[in-house]
Parts: structure tokens; C-alpha cells; sequence
């Protein structure tokens, strides 16, 4: 009977020697060519326009779009250097959503400005500015991913970011409406020579503060309490973060007067519970006190009844100051447009108030119809899905949680903006990502996906192999000897 074979048991480097790890690639052709690809696009928009507006159209236009090429094609040689594992589909997918949100802006200035000339009046292009925020904006998303090397060092400042996101969220509520109030939302904070809105950074430093705190605190809100029609409850002491997160969120609401960023709120902080305990019960605790402080605000503040009256029957409210002929202009210039669209440059969107800002979307409706509009919406949850992934795939939690609250964060603010535009939900003041006219906004979005793109980096990016351990030496002490003989000078036989 033969005798089994014994495996030699090899060493791990010596594995790696024989059998390398797969080299994982690290696409960043793929997205070089995918940003030439929306430069492409975006360049041909602009033509249709100018086309349509009976513009000169000059080599001015080529260059433009290489210009806006040039500018991306540096954000895409930072991720290249500092981020070489991120996701390559994420800043394609953004840079492309904010070039059509530049065309959009340029084709609106067109329309607004041939309204003032026909009125004697002076228009200031409002896209030039928006260029501007945009290059800003990239200097800091290459500046988040030169400082954060590492997603995971942001825990340790997670009680400082909450901190300053709850000050930057109160400020414009504790300011003067001067200083703090335009077209009737205090979310403004009126400095000299620029106009910020604080909320919209506060939003990732409290993402950041509630990942870390979830994190650390998670195995309280594991606890079960008492039993209620067969559902466990949560204690009562455990709910603490959660009241005051709802009341922070309809503080917002009724002080500053903005539904939009309150709903925003809240559905993140009760995703981000969901994701860390994965307890439902969360979810409907968190939407009955949302539910029941809105019903309460409703009764007590003329202006949230006016935002429900004009959501409910815009046309009855259509002439009244503060009515709805804002939604009603968005809603006709939805329906003027139809399935495929007037054609870029070929609509009215200057007959809607604010349409290069709270309802841009409502103007994509009009010129590029139900089928542009539904394609912007899947460039969204396109870079939903790809930062879910990333945040699904990234080794440690406090990289899943604020990667998922930062991928969520971005298709709820879409789905509250085309919600409030096409009267699903009553109306918000809140902004389309990367579309609408103002700094605010381009800016911090551009540091959440800096964020997005650290953590997909993580996530893809391959483990380090363990360096082989050197074998440990008896001390000299305890080496054995061993006795040889000297062999002869003259190399005769031995004696």
C-alpha cells in the first residue's frame, strides 16, 4: 500500500512568485475617452443652439468645446495621479450634466437677453459667471483629492464636522432676511462681494458626522425595546438622535422657509440609519414624526399653506403674489415639448420664472422633450449606481455608509427637484446637481464626488500582499557549534 504523498507547505511569497495576483486595471483611458466623448456631445449642443438662434456660428464654438475638454481633461489627470483606482464612469457622467447645464444657462441668457433688448435694458450673461464656478469648483474637487488620501481618516473629525454643519445650517435662520433671504427662502448668506448658501455644504459635513457616529454608536440602535403589534421598538432612550434630527429638519422648514432641504435632510439621515441597522422600523418612526411635524407647521405657517395651495391647483393660484404661475409656465413648456422636444435653442423657456436655476429641468423638458429629460435623469442615477457600487464594494463601514449616503444624496435632491417642477411634491427652492445656474451648489457637489471617487478608489483598488516575514535567528548564545578540520596547505591526504 503506497504511503500518501506529503504537500510541501510553500511560503506565501514564494506562492506569489510562482502564481502572481491579476493586475487590476485601473481604466483611466476608458474615462479619457468617455470626457472627449461628452466634450463631443456638449460642443454639438452648443452648434444646435446657435444654430437655432439664427447666432454667427464660428470656429469660437470649436474652441469652446476643447476648452471645456481642456478643463475636464485636468480634473481627469488629478484622479490619474492621486485617485488611479476611482471609478471611471463618475466624473464623465458629471462632466457631461454640467455641460448640457451650461448650454442650457447659455441658450436661457440668449432669450433673456434679446427680452431686455426689446425693453431698452442692460442683460448681464449669467453663464459667464457659471464658467467661472465651475473652474473654481474643479480646483477644489483636485484639492479634496490631493487632502483626503484616505477616506477613513474623516472619522476622526466626526463630532467637529456635525458641529459645523449645524452651524452652517442655522446660520441663515439666526441672520436678518437681508442678509439671509431671496425670493423668500432664508438660505442665504449675503457676504460683500459673493452670495453663499451654507446648507449646501452643511449636507456633507453632517453625512460625514452621522457615518462616524453610526459607526461607534451602532449597537445602540441594535437594542430592541418593548413589542408593539408585533413589532419590536426601539428603546426610548436610543431615539435621541432621530427627534432631533426631525426637528432640526422642520426647523428648517418653518424658519427658513425651505421644504427642499429639509426633506433632503431627514430622507438621508433615516437612509443612513436604515443602511447601518437594517431595521425598517427606523424608516417609519422617522417618517411619522417628518409626517406629523409637517402637518403641525402646515396649521401654524401661512407660507407652507401657500406652497401646498399652489402644488394642489396651481391654475387657482396662477395671478395671486407667491401663486403658482411658476409651475403652471413649467408645466405648459412640459407639454409643449412632448416626447421629443422643440429642438435646442428652439423654445420658450424664458417664459418660466427662474429658469436657469430652480426649474432647468423643466426648460431640458421643453427643448429636448420627455426622451432628453429622461436621459439627464439616467446620467443621475447613473452616478447613483456607480457610487453605490463603490460605497458596496469599499472594505471598512464608515467608507459604506458615507459612500451610500453621498450616492443617495444625489438622487434625492433630482427626484425633489423634477418633483417639485413637475407637481409631484410641492415645490422646493433646491437646485438641479451640476444644471442650474449658481456657485453654491456646483461647488459642494463637485467636493461630494471627490469624496465618491476617494472611496471607489479604496474599493478598487487591490490589496497590498503582506511583506514575507524574515525567519528569526537563534541568539548566538544558543547556536550550535560545529567542529571542521582544516584541510592540509599542500592539499595532500589527510592525517
Amino acid at each position: 500500500m503506497g504511503q500518501p504523498v506529503a504537500r510541501s507547505a510553500e511560503p506565501l511569497a514564494a506562492q506569489f512568485q510562482t502564481n502572481p495576483p491579476r493586475e487590476v486595471p485601473t481604466r483611466r483611458n476608458t474615462e479619457l475617452v468617455l470626457l472627449g466623448f461628452a466634450a463631443f456631445i456638449v460642443t454639438l449642443a452648443l452648434v444646435l443652439v446657435e444654430a437655432n438662434q439664427e447666432q454667427e456660428l464660428t470656429w469660437s464654438i470649436i474652441w469652446l468645446g476643447l476648452a471645456y475638454l481642456a478643463i475636464f481633461a485636468a480634473a481627469h489627470l488629478a484622479v490619474r495621479k492621486w485617485a488611479p483606482y476611482a471609478d471611471p464612469v463618475l466624473l464623465p457622467c458629471v462632466a457631461l450634466l454640467n455641460g448640457i447645464g451650461l448650454v442650457m444657462i447659455h441658450r436661457i441668457d440668449l432669450a433673456l437677453a434679446e427680452r431686455a433688448a426689446q425693453n431698452g435694458k442692460d442683460y448681464t450673461p449669467a453663464v459667464t459667471a457659471q464658467v467661472l464656478f465651475t473652474v473654481i469648483s474643479l480646483a477644489f474637487f483636485v484639492a479634496v483629492l490631493i487632502v483626503v488620501n484616505d477616506h477613513r481618516t474623516l472619522t476622526r473629525y466626526g463630532y467637529t464636522a456635525g458641529l459645523a454643519g449645524i452651524v452652517a445650517l442655522a446660520l441663515p435662520a439666526l441672520l436678518p432676511s437681508s442678509l439671509s433671504e431671496v425670493n423668500g427662502a432664508k438660505v442665504w448668506l449675503k457676504l460683500p462681494f459673493f452670495s453663499i448658501q451654507p446648507g449646501e455644504f452643511a449636507k456633507i459635513l453632517l453625512m460625514v458626522f452621522f457615518a462616524s457616529f453610526l459607526v461607534s454608536k451602532r449597537d445602540l440602535f441594535m437594542v430592541a425595546g418593548k413589542k408593539f403589534l408585533g413589532v419590536e421598538l426601539p428603546r426610548a432612550r436610543d431615539l435621541g438622535p432621530i427627534l432631533i434630527a426631525a426637528v432640526a429638519c422642520i426647523g428648517i422648514l418653518v424658519f427658513e422657509k425651505d421644504l427642499g432641504t429639509s426633506l433632503l435632510f431627514f430622507s438621508v439621515i433615516l437612509m443612513m440609519l436604515y443602511v447601518a441597522t437594517e431595521r425598517i422600523i427606523w424608516v417609519v418612526l422617522g417618517l411619522s414624526f417628518f409626517v406629523g411635524g409637517c402637518l403641525i407647521a402646515y396649521n401654524l405657517f401661512t407660507h407652507v399653506q401657500q406652497r401646498v395651495a399652489n402644488w394642489l391647483d396651481p391654475l387657482a393660484t396662477y395671478d395671486k403674489p407667491g401663486g403658482g404661475y411658476q409651475i403652471a409656465q413649467g408645466l405648459f413648456g412640459l407639454g409643449t415639448g412632448g416626447i421629443g422636444g422643440t429642438g435646442l435653442g428652439a423654445g420658450r423657456p424664458d417664459m418660466v420664472p427662474e429658469a436657469n436655476t430652480d426649474f432647468i429641468t423643466a426648460a431640458i423638458g421643453e427643448e429636448l422633450g420627455f426622451i432628453g429629460l429622461a436621459a439627464v435623469l439616467m446620467l443621475y442615477l447613473l452616478v447613483a449606481m456607480r457610487g453605490m457600487r463603490s460605497a458596496l464594494a469599499v472594505r471598512d463601514t464608515f467608507g459604506k455608509l458615507l459612500g451610500g449616503g453621498l450616492a443617495f444624496t444625489m438622487v434625492m435632491q433630482i427626484f425633489v427637484v423634477v418633483g417639485g417642477v413637475t407637481k409631484l411634491i410641492p415645490e422646493t427652492g433646491i437646485t438641479a446637481p451640476f444644471l442650474s445656474k449658481g456657485g453654491s451648489s456646483l461647488l459642494a457637489n463637485y467636493i461630494l464626488v471627490a469624496l465618491l471617487l476617494r472611496i471607489s478608489d479604496a474599493a478598487r483598488r487591490p490589496a497590498t500582499r503582506p511583506k514575507p516575514q524574515p525567519q528569526p535567528q537563534a541568539p548566538i548564545a544558543e547556536a550550535h557549534t560545529v567542529l571542521v578540520q582544516r584541510p592540509p596547505a599542500n592539499g595532500g591526504p589527510q592525517a
